[in-house]
């Protein structure tokens, strides 16, 4: 069945759904991810992140935005409701002028995760073979390294299990230089449910977890970007 969410989308003529909108399906199907809400007015902001609890994130919500880090977008590690207030104006009007016509919905203001490993989790859909699942690790590892693995979905636990186990940095998330050791077993359920979530919705043309922080305890998708069918 397919996503609310996707059926608006598609509805409205958009084939890229927002942050808000990208966690909020993966949350749905099973996928950890950082609660993330909408706030239209600087009076929102402020009343969110004192409900949510600071430190905050803010980030510029727009369908037309997708590289939002590039025009000033996002903000992190905001302390208190005056510097809240003050970057969801700054964000508002620095978006408006730079994207004069896109339809800025406001912010998107989420709690700052915990400290831990970055990974990223990915998806897109190859002319031949269908959807191809993407693991790595974050930062260097994956922008310079290209240290990934890959596999047709569906997977299965044992497929995500020898995904994670591919990547060259395999030992960091076994706790390597004194660090502890991640849990592994929280990455192969969220492999396995972004599989899930891929092959039952072929609406779906590419999908980001970027990052996805982990910990002893927890694995969290921190980002989230979806790109629907149709788009170019």
């Amino acid at each position: 069945m397919t996503s609310r969410i996707i059926i608006e989308a598609i509805k409205n003529s958009r084939t890229v759904l927002t942050e808000v909108e990208a966690k909020k399906l993966v949350a749905s199907a099973g996928i950890p991810a950082v609660k993330t809400m909408l706030a239209s007015s600087k009076a929102d902001a402020v009343r969110i992140s004192r409900k949510i609890g600071y430190p905050v994130a803010l980030k510029i919500v727009s369908p037309e935005i997708i590289h939002k880090s590039d025009s000033g977008g996002v903000h992190l590690n905001l302390e208190n409701a005056s510097q809240t207030g003050k970057v969801y104006s700054e964000m508002m009007a620095k978006a408006q002028e730079t994207y004069p016509r896109a339809d800025i919905l406001g912010v998107a203001v989420q709690k700052m995760a915990s400290p831990g490993v970055e990974v990223i989790m990915g998806m897109s859909r190859d002319p031949h073979f269908g959807p191809a699942l993407m693991f790595g690790l974050g930062g260097v590892f994956v922008e310079t390294l290209k240290d990934v693995s890959f596999r047709i979905v569906p997977i299965k636990k044992r497929d995500a299990k020898q995904m994670i186990k591919e990547v060259k940095g395999y030992p960091l998330l076994k706790g390597a230089r004194c660090q502890k050791p991640v849990n592994i077993k929280a990455l192969e359920n969220m492999l396995v449910k972004l599989s899930d979530l891929v092959h039952k919705t072929p609406e779906i043309k590419e999908l980001d977890l970027n990052p996805v922080v982990v910990d002893s305890k927890h694995a969290m998708a921190v980002d989230a970007r979806v790109i629907l069918e149709g788009s170019t």
